[in-house]
């Protein structure tokens, strides 16, 4: 009886450990994350805009993240932009790292606002924003977000 035991327990043990592997896993709870921002910038053909943000997420997650915007359009102007963006749920916070493709439209004199819609793979974000100073355009680049 204890030879056919011991025979047993490596096979049992490999069965156990690819079993446990095919089962599918728990599903993961998806939070969702706001971010409010402040970019400055300027643009002539070329945009580029830089500035900080702050993402906070229904799970607790937060961070102090670097904005970095480049695109390339109909543009011209310098202003500063403050707002808030809205992303699709995600699983983790570190998702939200990347870049993000954005059409995005502006306008103002003295007053600018700024609305953008953006991707990353499965990620969008929604930006916008109202701000001080001069400019008007239609652009399309990328935003990047990175850890502070």
């Amino acid at each position: 009886m204890n030879i056919r035991f011991s025979r047993l327990l490596p096979a049992l043990t490999v069965a156990a450990f690819f079993g446990a592997g095919a089962m599918p896993a728990a599903a993961q709870s998806m939070a969702s994350c706001t971010m409010t921002y402040k970019l400055s910038g300027w643009s002539f053909v070329y945009k580029q805009y830089d500035g900080i943000g702050h993402i906070s997420c229904n799970n607790g997650q937060r961070a102090q993240v670097g904005l970095s915007s480049k695109s390339i359009g109909f543009t011209i102007g310098k202003s500063e932009i403050e707002g808030t963006g809205v992303f699709s749920e995600v699983r983790n916070l570190n998702e939200i790292y990347g870049h993000y493709a954005a059409f995005e439209g502006h306008a103002g004199v003295t007053k600018s606002v700024d609305a953008q819609v953006l991707t990353s793979g499965e990620i969008s974000l929604a930006l916008s924003g109202n701000g001080r100073g001069v400019d008007i355009g239609v652009t399309i680049g990328a935003l990047t977000i990175s850890p502070r």
